[in-house]
Parts: C-alpha cells; sequence; structure tokens
C-alpha cells in the first residue's frame, strides 16, 4: 500500500515542476514574441533550420502540435515569407515545408540570443545538476510511458 506522505511528496514534485516549466517557458515565449512569432511558428522554424524540409503531415509529431494546427502555422509563416511549400517529386500527395532564405537569415540572426536565453535561464544548475537532471526528467517521460491503468 501506497503511504499518504509518499503521495503528498510525489504531489509536490508535479507541482514543483509545472510551475519551474511555466517560469521557463514564460520567459521563452517572451523573447519568442518580441521577435514577432508565437511560440509554435518559432518551433516550426526551428525545426526546419536544424532538421531541413519536412513533410507538413510529421510537422506536428516533431513540435508536439496537433496536425490541424500545422496547415495554419505554416500558412502564417509563408505570408511572412519566412518558409515555402514544395512538392515532393515522386509522391504528390506529399508537400514538404522548406525554410526560404528569409527565414534562414531570420532564424540565423535570433537564434545565438535565443540560446543565450535559454542558457542564462538554466545556469542557476552546474552542469553535473542539468545532466542530472536531464536524465531524471528523461527516466520519468520514459517511466510514464510503460504505465498500464
Amino acid at each position: 500500500m501506497v503511504k499518504r506522505n509518499e503521495i503528498k511528496q510525489s504531489l509536490k514534485l508535479f507541482i514543483v515542476l509545472s510551475r519551474a516549466y511555466k517560469a521557463i517557458s514564460e520567459d521563452v515565449n517572451e523573447f519568442i514574441q518580441e521577435q514577432g512569432l508565437n511560440p509554435t511558428e518559432f518551433a516550426v522554424l526551428e525545426l526546419l533550420f536544424h532538421k531541413g524540409p519536412q513533410p507538413l503531415q510529421q510537422i506536428g509529431n516533431k513540435i508536439l502540435l496537433a496536425s490541424g494546427s500545422i496547415t495554419y502555422v505554416v500558412d502564417k509563416l509563408e505570408k511572412k515569407k519566412l518558409l515555402k511549400r514544395v512538392s515532393c517529386p515522386k509522391d504528390r500527395r506529399v508537400t514538404y515545408a522548406e525554410i526560404s532564405e528569409e527565414g534562414k537569415n531570420f532564424i540565423e540572426d535570433i537564434f545565438p540570443q535565443h540560446e543565450r536565453n535559454i542558457h542564462q535561464l538554466m545556469n542557476v544548475l552546474s552542469n553535473e545538476e542539468k545532466d542530472e537532471v536531464i536524465r531524471l526528467l528523461k527516466k520519468l517521460g520514459l517511466s510514464i510511458k510503460n504505465l498500464s491503468y
């Protein structure tokens, strides 16, 4: 039988983790919005910048977004001339999102500051502590996939 104090500790961990994520996310999102993007638009641009052209159908899974929202986000980025749609020459059913030259210049300009901001937020932890947090959060995330109810 699970002890009550163990349950309370798990709830406290959940609250602390949620609050930390919220604080970090709000700070990062503020910078992104100052650049004229919303966090989802930034995530799509960052994906295309680092991973190259992506099928529209797969972008949602890679940035943890519902597939129905991808078309809307891609439309907005296309209007801003930060990406373009490219038809697959081998399969007409597939369309790729590809970062435009303007989008590449834009992300190259702002990404170093984005990295520095994240580093500054995380720098309260030592490198060893960061490694430990990464290890523990991976353990937590992977264990949840294996739970059966």
